[in-house]
């Protein structure tokens, strides 16, 4: 590994983790929008995230064959996707969105985000991004350190 590899994989995951957690915050923001530009409520969207370049380690003969080892360097947003999940149903005759015909007339569909879920994901990008920037510290710290020893 070279000398700022170890920065360049952690940039990657704080890079992924500030877009999980605007999304997030999208998410949160539409929570009750029932109508968007392109029709019906808003839909829930997450990231898809992928490692980056995966090499593979030497093979030991202590690790069964079958299992696959490799190291990353960092990881990608493949896409941002909608949530395919069903809206919910929210029983509202006098909203303007409420269906008109119908058996669900008087229901709203409202956007398929769980708050819950939302903030659960936000906990967990937030504890990611901070492990990644713990990680940055202590890799300038060992820089530091090596250019101390450097210097005796």
């Amino acid at each position: 590994m070279g000398m700022f590899t170890e920065l360049n994989i952690a940039s990657t995951g704080l890079t992924a983790q500030r877009l999980r957690m605007d999304l997030i915050s999208s998410n949160l923001t539409n929570a009750t929008t029932t109508r968007t530009p392109e029709g019906g409520p808003y839909r829930r969207k997450r990231a898809v995230l992928a490692p980056v370049n995966v090499r593979p380690f030497y093979k030991s003969p202590l690790i069964p064959g079958r299992i696959e080892h490799g190291s990353g360097q960092g990881v990608r947003v493949v896409k941002i996707e909608d949530d395919q999940k069903p809206f919910r149903l929210v029983y509202d005759p006098t909203h303007p969105d409420a269906i008109k015909i119908g058996e669900k007339k008087g229901y709203v569909e409202m956007p398929n985000v769980n708050v819950v879920t939302e903030m659960v994901d936000l906990i967990s990008a937030s504890r990611s991004y901070e492990a990644n920037v713990m990680m940055i510290n202590n890799t300038k710290a060992m820089f530091g350190k090596a250019l101390e020893l450097g210097r005796v």
